[in-house]
């Protein structure tokens, strides 16, 4: 009897431990529920929500309405144009923006001859009717039919007056005990230059002085002093301008009256320009 009642006390308890064995089971399928219910910014557990009629998170308020706008009248903004604002361009005004010369042909020949060059007329050339010059030359040695020394000088333009180029060839010209150009002959440069009135190139006159190779070039004008590699002791000078740089050309095409098209006096077609402003 006795080894019955132990043998009762020592059998299992099936119903207790099939509890915990559930519990642990729903514990479980909680939190995988509860996470998939959270996750996803909680969109199942609103569709979950929604799915059984339950307002779980009810929608915000709408903003207020804006204030209704207020506006007040202004008096009209008037801007006035001055009729010089649709004036075209003037091309005598060319020369503050554009390298030109400011004396003519015929002024700078009349120039030279007060230098003491005696220049002749200014007149047109044989070979083309639109070419103008006046020049001067004067063999001062010569060995049979070879020119020892000698000056030749040109000033060349158009019909109008204007000049193009100014030339010098020198062959063997007159020094000083230095071994500097002759006075004489350095009033003829300091004449071309100076006429002009350009004053960016005082320094060429140094090194025509001293019978010096010399390149200066500025803003479309060109100056050039050099010796022949051919012949020792002969020297040509040129001064000109160029009109080839983008910036000449367009300078100049501004400032042409073929560029534009006439404009109307504006002063009275349009006096006074009135827009009207809205202030919130």
């Amino acid at each position: 009897m006795q080894s019955s009642d132990q043998n009762m006390k020592l059998a299992p308890q099936p119903r207790k431990g099939r509890a915990v064995m559930w519990l642990l089971i729903i514990l479980s399928f909680s939190i995988v529920a509860a996470t998939v219910l959270l996750s996803n910014d909680m969109r199942h557990l609103k569709s979950l929500a929604h799915y059984f009629g339950v307002e779980l998170f009810p929608a915000p308020a709408p903003p207020p309405p804006p204030p209704p706008k207020i506006f007040r009248r202004t008096e009209p903004l008037s801007i006035r144009i001055p009729p010089r604002m649709f004036a075209q361009p003037q091309p005598a005004l060319a020369s503050v923006f554009l390298r030109t010369w400011r004396i003519s042909g015929p002024a700078m020949c009349e120039a030279l001859r007060s230098a003491g060059v005696e220049m002749s007329e200014w007149a047109e050339t044989a070979f083309n009717s639109d070419t103008f010059e006046c020049s001067f030359e004067h063999i001062y040695k010569k060995e049979k039919e070879h020119i020892v020394s000698s000056l030749f000088l040109v000033v060349r333009g158009n019909g109008r007056g204007a000049i193009t180029s100014m030339r010098v060839k020198l062959v063997d010209p007159a020094t000083d005990s230095n071994g500097q150009l002759d006075p004489s002959v350095l009033r003829i440069f300091e004449t071309m230059l100076t006429q002009p009135a350009w004053l960016d190139f005082h320094e060429a006159l140094s090194a025509i002085r001293n019978l010096k190779d010399m390149k200066e070039e500025g803003f479309g004008a060109l100056i050039n002093f050099s010796q022949e590699y051919s012949r020792r002791g002969s020297f040509n000078f040129t001064l000109l301008l160029q009109e080839t740089s983008a910036q000449q050309r367009r300078t100049k095409d501004y400032f042409s009256p073929k560029t534009w098209l006439p404009a109307p006096d504006p002063s009275w077609q349009v006096p006074e320009l009135i827009f009207w402003r809205r202030a919130l």
